[in-house]
């Protein structure tokens, strides 16, 4: 072989090796996705029209399934599963058709996504843009300022303004340093575990559930908080003013003294159908001669949700006694097929044993329409005491949970009390 022949074939050798290099930056290939472990806590934030709306969560993990919990002071929100694929996050709440989605950054330390939940209307949906970074070592910024520390007293009776008019409120704050906690008592419920601080004569709150985005802020002096905002959601607004009191006890009515039924005989009747297709009525067998509890709801009600689990736990401690339950569910959606998926997640959640059936559309006009024995709709939950003649001897309006502390144990005894008066009957 001469000298030119070897050195083309050199030449060629080398090439056909350069061939098989791997592909360097200055050719196409396919990314490499680093994987990122998300376990721990994140500061969460929802882009509330109101500003920057926070909260905790608390990712684990245990033999490969992951789970999340939301955090509002010492609230733990469960949530129903987690999914994380390809640094592709989705925690999901099924019992209210809402979800948080998100993206891993690159060193896996944020997450940007949306949350996103079914709304009142049909095909309407509620959304806001979400965020996410690791830790959680404060909620609100002011937090990490501790320079002026703003004394905020503990009760408050306040007035909400919407386009409806003037409501009113109670506010009860515990605070430590600059860290506060609390919420509004009214008339028919409350605003659930609101977690921020005040600090500089500023208060700020925020509280989620999956479902309800609650941000409050004030302006707070000594015994008046003036300038304050109330936003929910993606879309409602109020303002709100407060003045200090000593004594809140006689502020909002009686939950007791809200509702009357209007039939002369005080007796109630009602039809509808269970998650089943199956048409439930009061003059059934398993009524018959027994006391019965009426709960009207909505599994989209934040108070609703947490009644039913008091509700549930006295049916099965009552049922042999003789107490019968049934829950008249009040949906938005104006889809029977969605709703009723809707219903049997809510049961599942709060592991209810009674019938649930599906009543109608939320609009308290029209469920008072539709109910026909009642002087209105003021709130959901709403609760009927019936002995067991099925005449109507008690109504309990709203509902106040576990974030207003002595009123939500007192509530319960009350609600267990007219329980065993109801199966005591009366007095002879």
């Amino acid at each position: 072989m001469n000298k030119i022949a070897i050195i083309a074939l050199v030449f060629l050798l080398s090439a056909c090796e350069q061939s098989q290099q791997p592909v360097t930056e200055n050719h196409l290939q396919t990314p490499i996705i680093k994987h990122h472990e998300i376990t721990g806590l994140w500061r969460g934030v929802l882009n509330s029209p109101g500003g920057e709306l926070p909260f905790g969560i608390d990712i684990s993990k245990e033999n490969s399934v992951y789970t999340a919990k939301i955090l509002n002071g010492e609230e733990r929100v469960d949530t129903s599963s987690v999914d994380f694929e390809n640094n592709e996050l989705t925690i999901h709440f099924e019992w209210f058709d809402a979800r948080l989605k998100a993206t891993l950054n690159n060193d896996g330390s944020s997450m940007t996504g949306q949350w996103s939940k079914t709304a009142s209307g049909k095909d309407k949906t509620s959304q806001l843009p979400f965020i996410a970074t690791k830790g959680y070592e404060y909620r609100f910024k002011q937090e990490l300022d501790a320079s002026v520390v703003t004394q905020i007293k503990d009760q408050w009776e306040v007035t909400f303004t919407d386009e409806d008019g003037d409501s009113l409120a109670v506010a009860e704050f515990n605070q430590s340093q600059q860290i506060v906690t609390g919420t509004f008592l009214t008339p028919t419920g409350d605003y659930r575990f609101l977690a921020g601080s005040v600090n500089n004569n500023k208060l700020y709150l925020s509280a989620f559930d999956g479902a309800h985005a609650f941000l409050f802020d004030a302006d707070v002096n000594d015994e008046t908080i003036v300038n304050g905002n109330f936003w929910s959601r993606d879309s409602y607004h109020a303002t709100w003013i407060a003045q200090a009191s000593d004594d809140t006890s006689d502020y909002l009515p009686s939950s007791w003294e809200m509702n009357k039924v209007t039939t002369p005989d005080q007796t109630v009747a009602f039809s509808f159908e269970d998650i089943e297709g199956k048409t439930v009525q009061l003059t059934d067998e398993r009524f018959k001669n027994k006391p019965v509890l009426i709960n009207l709801f909505g599994t989209w009600c934040p108070n609703c949700n947490d009644e039913a689990p008091v509700l549930a736990k006295f049916y099965d401690q009552y049922k042999p006694q003789g107490i019968e339950m049934v829950g008249l569910a009040f949906e938005f959606t104006e889809d029977p097929i969605r709703d009723r998926v809707q219903l049997s997640a809510f049961k599942k959640r709060h592991k209810i044993n009674y019938p649930l059936l599906l009543a109608g559309g939320n609009d308290k006009t029209e469920a008072t329409k539709i109910l026909g024995f009642l002087d209105e709709v003021k709130s959901y939950p709403t609760t009927l005491f019936l002995d067991k003649n099925h005449k109507v001897v008690k109504i309990n309006t709203g509902f106040s949970g576990p974030g207003t502390g002595d009123h939500y144990i007192e509530l319960v005894n009350e609600l267990e009390s007219e329980i065993q008066n109801l199966l005591a009957g009366p007095m002879e």
